[in-house]
């Protein structure tokens, strides 16, 4: 029995929302309809807003004080859901995994300093290694005929061996595409990265997000040298739909890795929680599981429903199936068009607006990302219109 309603459609429009008030300055017009940034138009767990609304009635607002049940709700949710053996002294908050991972280039690398990227990857990692007077190296994935994607593991140790990088940012699991890396995987990584001195920050925000019960491995999990050489970040964010709420959490698992910076974090008050973020996670930890669970059903569907209906009616378009997350990664380069051809079709032709490939590194070229963590008759409606717009480009 469902419990909770995802068919229904939200009007987020005028609402202080970046999907859909974000649309004209980002794609030139708002007429279009919004599948792209990676937050879902499902009204969240009940328990969240009920939580929310109640510290919001209380008229003064003061300095938050962070109870002790707050990192519990982390450290039981990790433990719960992935069996990560979490304690409070590897724990500390950031307003988010991309300024937390600001702070952590700053902190642990100097200008001039490379760090390695795998593209096609979230772009913001390009923009805060170069923002910060770092170097991006790129040990792009290897993707074969079928788009099936792995990483270049002999690439990675020879990036390692001759760029002498600081850091390497993973996406763990990997977006825009949605694979989760196996743990031998991760283990190969951690094992290169300790043997070259290089730290390896893992944004898993989208580890929560396991389709068809798939397990989510984290990466400092993996093996030892993983343990030594990992920093990992995390949200309820995605899981639960509370981006706004900037609550995200950094996990650090070896004690000298982690004195110095989150004294660091302290002494510039970086590491303490917004109070609506405090009452937020700890709602959505202890009592949105089943809500969860059910959205990622749900989510599975309308996954299922783009590959049917590419298939079946744009077999000119084929979406490659995620292992995790609500982003399906649409291969559009059979239909023969440059970026800006594949950007008219879409926005201006079939009135969308989704995440283009190539803004995840040159390998996206020809790509665009489709967020389907809508209602359904949302998801078909999109559909049908890129059907449309598909079916005029030899008029």
């Amino acid at each position: 029995m469902n419990c909770y309603d995802f068919d229904r459609e939200i009007d987020r429009c005028h609402t202080g929302c970046m999907k859909t008030d974000g649309l004209l300055p980002m794609f030139g017009r708002d007429d279009i309809r919004a599948m792209w940034i990676a937050d879902m138009d499902f009204p969240t767990h009940p328990s969240i807003t009920e939580a929310l609304l109640k510290r919001a009635s209380h008229p003064v607002y003061g300095y938050a004080a962070v109870p002790d049940e707050y990192w519990d709700s982390i450290i039981s949710w990790l433990d719960r859901r992935h069996g990560w053996k979490v304690t409070r002294d590897m724990l500390t908050f950031t307003p988010g995994v991309v300024r937390g991972i600001g702070y952590i280039i700053n902190f642990f690398t100097r200008q001039g300093d490379k760090i390695v990227i795998q593209p096609p990857v979230y772009h913001p990692f390009r923009r805060l290694i170069e923002g910060n007077g770092r170097v991006v190296v790129e040990n792009p994935l290897v993707c074969d005929a079928d788009d099936n994607y792995s990483m270049d593991l002999e690439g990675l140790e020879r990036i390692f061996a001759q760029e002498r990088p600081a850091m390497m940012i993973l996406c763990n699991p990997h977006n825009p595409i949605g694979l989760q890396w196996s743990r031998d995987t991760l283990a190969t990584v951690a094992r290169l990265a300790h043997e070259y001195g290089v730290k390896v920050v893992s944004d898993e925000i989208h580890g929560d997000l396991m389709l068809h019960g798939r397990s989510h491995y984290p990466y400092i999990e993996s093996c030892e040298e993983a343990r030594k050489t990992g920093i990992a970040l995390g949200a309820p964010s995605k899981t639960f739909n509370i981006p706004g709420l900037s609550s995200s959490w950094i996990v650090i698992a070896d004690e000298e890795l982690r004195r110095e910076f989150y004294h660091w974090m302290e002494v510039n008050e970086f590491g303490e929680p917004m109070m609506m973020a405090v009452v937020g996670t700890m709602a959505a930890y202890n009592n949105a599981e089943d809500w969860l669970d059910e959205a990622l059903k749900y989510i599975e569907g309308n996954i299922d429903a783009v590959d049917k209906y590419c298939r079946e009616n744009m077999p000119v378009i084929k979406a490659v199936i995620p292992e995790a997350s609500f982003l399906v990664w649409l291969d559009c380069r059979g239909l023969g068009l440059d970026h800006d051809g594949l950007m008219d079709l879409f926005v201006n032709r079939a009135r969308l607006a989704l995440n283009d490939g190539a803004m995840f590194g040159a390998e996206g070229n020809g790509f665009m990302r489709f967020n389907v963590a809508a209602p359904r008759g949302a998801i078909i409606s999109a559909l049908d219109q890129l059907s449309e717009a598909v079916s005029t480009l030899d008029r």
